[in-house]
C-alpha cells in the first residue's frame, strides 16, 4: 500500500487496514515458518505497510 492510497483514507479504516495487515502479517509469518512461501518479500512489504499504517494513525492525533 501506498503513501498517497494511506492519506486518503479516514482514522476508522486506518485501523481497520491495520488490523488487517496484522493478522495477514502474522499468518504469513507462521506459514514461512513452517514451510517457505513463494515470495518472501511479502513479508517485508507487509511489515513497511504497516508502519506506514501505524504512522499515518499517530499524525492523525
Amino acid at each position: 500500500m501506498k503513501n498517497s492510497d494511506i492519506k486518503n483514507l479516514s482514522e476508522g479504516d486506518l485501523q481497520n487496514k491495520l488490523a488487517e495487515s496484522v493478522a495477514h502479517y502474522v499468518k504469513l509469518r507462521l506459514a514461512h515458518k513452517i514451510s517457505p512461501v513463494e515470495n518472501p518479500i511479502q513479508i517485508r512489504d507487509l511489515r513497511r505497510t504497516i508502519a506506514r499504517l501505524k504512522t499515518a494513525i499517530a499524525n492523525q492525533q
